[in-house]
């Protein structure tokens, strides 16, 4: 049976979990890039994109 989360890990999740995987799919974009034919240049692009976008939309967001 699986233990239940902890409240420190749960708060460790909710600020770093978004930023991890920004990061990830960040990489795996720019790795797409570099190995990847055909398919692979599209997924680069939104690899590569993503953190831009959510730059973008937490910016505008705030205002």
């Amino acid at each position: 049976m699986s233990e239940p989360i902890s409240p420190q890990r749960q708060q460790w999740l909710r600020v770093l979990g978004a930023p991890i995987g920004i990061g990830v799919l960040s990489l795996a974009g720019l790795l797409s890039a570099l190995l990847a034919g055909d398919l692979g240049r599209y997924f680069s692009w939104f690899g590569v994109g993503l953190p831009i976008a959510v730059t973008a939309w937490a910016y505008w967001r705030k205002r």
